[in-house]
């Protein structure tokens, strides 16, 4: 079928959502708008789905929504009547529409005879994960878009170990839920009639307290905190997502007595009124909160993204300035924070593990390998994090001690099994009263693991390719990469690449080895001079994501040679 055809067929309906008609008359003279909105539908993938809020079959609507979850039904009506009866655990968080999308859901699962466990009001993404596993539900679903722009919105599938659907399962639901033929002809359920049959139930205290309880055991050393706790000031803002109340909570459980709120930025607003962006990797995301940085003369700044799964943090520096710090740099001061916490405890198991994406640091693995503790790679996503966790449950070959993602995701206690900012901002606030029994801030704190460990330097290199074209271009170039493989960059030499599509690592000697991941669509390389970088299409914005990884004895050592690196790689990918 034609966009044009699949466009005529949304505007004869007559039964169109209200708010879905008037959007298409606004498009009816833009042939540009209409396409985008036809041509495909919104994507699919082991993400669930993100998308601009709006109608046709390439937007987040209640009809997309509804398609995501018809097909979500059938695949656990697939499993028969018990996995029906577990039902689905669903909450959302602050974007437009998201409590409408979070409601449909329900219904459509309530048509086939699923429960559905739903938040009353927004939940960040981590307590639906721990939700899912609380209720011992077959599956989840959490309306969220993380920290895109506010005319996202998004939905993505938890499994029944609370991680997000693997990609066997993914697959599965995926092929059901293209099979649907139009999204405007899916039955709901009605909410009353639901409720009256116990297919909807509302949860909310009962699972935030079992939440914030699991919360308590992420602090490891609690008498640096009382130790502190007078003195230790700490700004924090959830950026108007779902932060605030669990945040709150749980820095008072782990005994923070003075934590410091953005009044501005508590309540949620879908419109993210008050920042350019609601991504704490940002700087623009702490402006409001280093006023009252500077106003109470605080060390740590901390910011959650919408969904408060991913935590960024801005530190004062020793002239007094705040500097934003990466999600590697985070994860490298978690990770030894830790480590020395636990090793100083007697605590540190010989079989512990730490975790990894192929795209983020070697410093934290550095560091861990200083206390004889593993790091394992794996694929860009936490739903591979959480897989390794259930593996070494099953085979008890390793201990978990912390996982991590450079796009400031971490977890750190795996009653969680997805990134999980609330966790994050306990350990981080610990982090910061350690240093400060030490008389050191966490700006320190870093400057001494560079000194130790080397200067590790990343950075990460966005281009965005909108639109029809912008996917062709994306894959033009990737299968121009596979097709001529790169010798060098910047004239420093390619000694090792790795294709995770092919499965393939090739050394510049000739050998290939095969590796044992599950299928992506990135590449990886390594340089002679222990630098690395790696290439890959985003998997819920139109972009293509290039990652650079340096190590020198100093920082200017290690920005020249990202510089020149990055330079490099933007020509590389604008031939």
């Amino acid at each position: 079928m034609t966009w044009e055809a699949t466009y005529h067929m949304w505007q004869d309906f007559t039964d169109l959502d209200a708010e879905m008609k008037e959007d298409l008359d606004r498009m009816a003279d833009d042939e540009e708008a209409l396409e985008d909105a036809f041509y495909q539908p919104l994507k699919f993938g082991t993400a669930g789905m993100r998308g601009v809020i709006g109608a046709g079959i390439n937007r987040m609507n209640i009809y997309t929504v509804r398609q995501a979850t018809e097909g979500l039904a059938q695949l656990i009506t697939s499993y028969g009547e018990e996995a029906k009866q577990r039902g689905v655990a669903i909450a959302y968080d602050s974007r437009h529409y998201s409590p409408e999308f979070a409601l449909e859901a329900a219904k459509t699962l309530g048509a086939h005879g699923i429960k559905a466990y739903l938040f009353s009001s927004l939940r960040p993404t981590p307590e639906l994960s721990f939700a899912v596993r609380e209720l011992h539900a077959i599956s989840g679903i959490m309306v969220t878009a993380s920290h895109n722009p506010p005319e996202y919105n998004g939905y993505k599938v938890y499994g029944e170990d609370g991680g997000q659907m693997p990609p066997e399962a993914a697959d599965q639901l995926t092929e059901y839920v293209t099979a649907i033929e139009s999204p405007l002809t899916i039955e709901v359920a009605d909410e009353e009639e639901l409720k009256a049959q116990e297919l909807l139930e509302i949860i909310d205290e009962a699972v935030d307290a079992k939440y914030l309880e699991a919360v308590k055991g992420v602090t490891v050393r609690p008498e640096i905190i009382a130790e502190q706790a007078d003195n230790l000031k700490i700004v924090y803002t959830p950026l108007h997502g779902t932060g605030q109340m669990l945040v709150e909570r749980a820095l008072a459980n782990a005994g923070f007595k003075h934590p410091i709120f953005v009044d501005e930025q508590k309540e949620p607003d879908a419109n993210f009124s008050t920042v350019q962006s609601p991504n704490p990797e940002e700087s623009s995301a702490f402006e409001v909160a280093e006023k009252y940085g500077r106003a109470y003369d605080a060390d740590l700044l901390i910011a959650t993204d919408p969904d408060a799964d991913r935590m960024g943090a801005s530190v004062r520096r020793p002239d007094g300035s705040y500097q934003v710090i990466t999600g590697n740099q985070i994860a490298a001061l978690m990770t030894h924070y830790i480590l020395t916490a636990k090793q100083s405890q007697n605590d540190l198991p010989t079989d512990g593990v730490i975790m990894k994406s192929i795209v983020s640091s070697e410093m934290a693995a550095t560091i861990a390998k200083d206390f004889d503790i593993e790091t394992i790679d794996v694929l860009t996503g936490f739903k591979f994090i959480a897989e390794k966790i259930h593996q070494f449950e099953q085979d008890h070959s390793h201990t978990f001690l912390f996982g991590f993602e450079e796009s400031y995701g971490y977890l750190v206690e795996p009653f969680v099994r997805d990134k999980d900012a609330v966790q994050a901002t306990v350990l981080l606030a610990e982090v910061a009263a350690y240093y400060q029994a030490q008389g050191q801030t966490i700006y320190d704190g870093l400057q001494q693991l560079y000194a130790t460990y080397g200067y590790f330097l990343e950075r990460t290199v966005s281009i965005k390719m909108d639109g029809q074209s912008g996917q062709a271009k994306i894959k033009a170039l990737m299968d121009d990469l596979r097709a001529n493989p790169l010798t060098q960059l910047a004239e420093t030499s390619v000694v090792m690449s790795e294709d995770y599509d092919s499965l393939e690592r090739r050394h510049d000697n000739g050998d290939v080895e095969k590796m044992a991941f599950d299928q992506a669509n990135v590449l990886k390389y390594y340089l002679a001079d222990n630098s690395w970088f790696a290439i890959r299409p985003s998997g819920t914005e139109p972009k293509i994501k290039c990652y650079v990884g340096v190590v020198s004895d100093t920082a200017d050592e290690s920005r020249a040679k990202v510089d020149r690196y990055e330079e490099a790689i933007a020509q590389l990918l604008a031939e």
